[in-house]
């Protein structure tokens, strides 16, 4: 039976409850893959998610986000206004609805993307809601972990601190090199890698091993970009 035709999809009652696939996400993907590939519910995961970015970013101090811009400049060698109150009012609503918008956003357009390489470049079985579905689910891993991380963000008055690669690479000196690994966060990796898993699930003739090495080969272009603007 072709687990990507309408016509199989699960019944509601036999599909898990968002609360019940969120926790499917971190202890058994494979499992909520399998769920996705046939029901590919996605709006109220992607919600979840973004949910949680918000709340993450509203914890944060405006004065945290305006240091690091300050701090940016000045290395750049401009000169940085100072932000009126009402202006310093605004922002703390308007950080936390971009971080919203932007993250929905960005989620729906991967999902196309990775459509595009998976399915139309590479030819697999996959439609876009399936990708889009696994996509969103997934991300509420590396939503889950910024909202944990956010005490520390607060303590150490780092904006962009992250569990990343660079964490374990110390010795190395500080640079391109490094902020490459800066860039490659750890729950974004396994946000990957669970979404691997989703790609294979969807067509079982895209391996596993397959579809991590493309699409961490894809974070890590990003990541290699993302470094030149750190």
């Amino acid at each position: 039976m072709d687990p990507i035709v309408d016509e199989n999809e699960l019944p509601d009652q036999d599909f898990p409850s968002l609360p019940k696939r969120l926790l499917l996400v971190f202890v058994s993907p494979g499992k909520l893959n399998g769920y996705l590939a046939e029901n590919p519910k996605w709006l109220t995961a992607l919600l979840a998610a973004v949910v949680l970015i918000g709340i993450s970013v509203a914890f944060l101090p405006v004065d945290l986000f305006l240091e690091a811009q300050r701090q940016a400049a000045l290395e750049a060698g401009r000169d940085f206004p100072e932000m009126p109150e009402r202006m310093l009012a605004v922002m703390r609503y308007a950080f936390p609805i971009g971080a919203v918008i932007s993250t929905f956003v960005i989620t729906v357009v991967f999902a196309g993307f990775y459509t595009l390489v998976f399915a139309f470049v590479l030819g697999d079985e996959g439609r876009f809601k399936q990708y889009l579905a696994v996509l969103a689910h997934s991300t509420f891993i590396a939503a889950a972990f910024t909202l944990l991380a956010t005490p520390l963000r607060v303590s150490t008055g780092d904006v962009q601190f992250t569990l990343n690669l660079a964490s374990f690479l110390f010795f190395l000196p500080d640079g391109y090199l490094l902020n490459v690994f800066r860039a490659l966060d750890l729950t974004q990796i396994w946000s990957t890698l669970v979404f691997a898993q989703g790609v294979h699930t969807i067509d079982p003739r895209r391996s596993f091993g397959s579809a991590a090495a493309i699409l961490l080969t894809i974070l890590l272009g990003i990541s290699l970009i993302a470094a030149r603007f750190m």
